[in-house]
């Protein structure tokens, strides 16, 4: 038999699905929404309503758009450079390079990264739709800004080859990878110890 009342163990199961939320943080949530106010709960339900009713993927770029746009403004905007195209593993990665850069080209959304298993292949990622755009937009260089993981760095070179094999004479660049400031050698991982001495600058 329960010991809390339905809809606050529905509630706790609810939360505890999303990602790096344990049991006590969900239960934690939902105690704090439970003692809300009512228009506070109304709020954060039709948020979660709205979420998949009013937001699509770009066909273009398969980022995140309103329902009632047509492509991404990042593509249709005339200041953006198309012959560039920054590829990224998922939507959110956008906003840290437009918060961080002085970035004008594109962007590709793959929606996720090889990952044997996880049982993500590169056919469940938007990989011919960026080699149908490179031929449609005559692009000139490819940014692959996948993470350094071990998922990040054999899906760009997936890609690498790909787009190789799609058009040769492609620039294809990455993101530098090196030491964050303030971590200490010992503990940098393999990746990001190699990219470091790999992407290593003259004093």
């Amino acid at each position: 038999m329960s010991i809390l009342p339905n809809a606050l163990e529905n509630l706790i199961e609810s939360f505890s699905i999303l990602p790096g939320v344990g049991q006590k943080t969900a239960e934690r949530y939902a105690y704090y929404l439970m003692k809300q106010p009512d228009s506070s709960s109304l709020k954060l339900a039709n948020s979660l309503l709205a979420l998949k009713k009013n937001i699509k993927l770009c066909p273009i770029t398969f980022a995140l758009i309103n329902n009632n746009e047509t492509i991404s403004s990042l593509y249709s905007n005339n200041n953006r450079d198309k012959t560039i195209i920054a590829i990224v593993a998922e939507p959110f990665d956008i906003i840290s390079i437009e918060n961080t850069t002085k970035y004008h080209g594109t962007y590709h959304v793959l929606g996720g990264l090889v990952s044997p298993l996880d049982g993500i292949s590169p056919d469940d990622l938007h990989i011919n739709e960026l080699l149908e755009r490179i031929k449609k937009d005559k692009v000139k260089e490819i940014i692959l800004a996948t993470s350094a993981s071990v998922e990040g760095e054999s899906t760009a070179l997936y890609i690498q080859k790909k787009i190789t094999e799609y058009k040769a004479d492609m620039i294809i660049t990455r993101l530098a990878r090196g030491l964050p400031i303030g971590l200490d050698i010992e503990y940098a991982d393999q990746i990001t110890l190699s990219r470091a001495i790999e992407n290593r600058q003259t004093f």
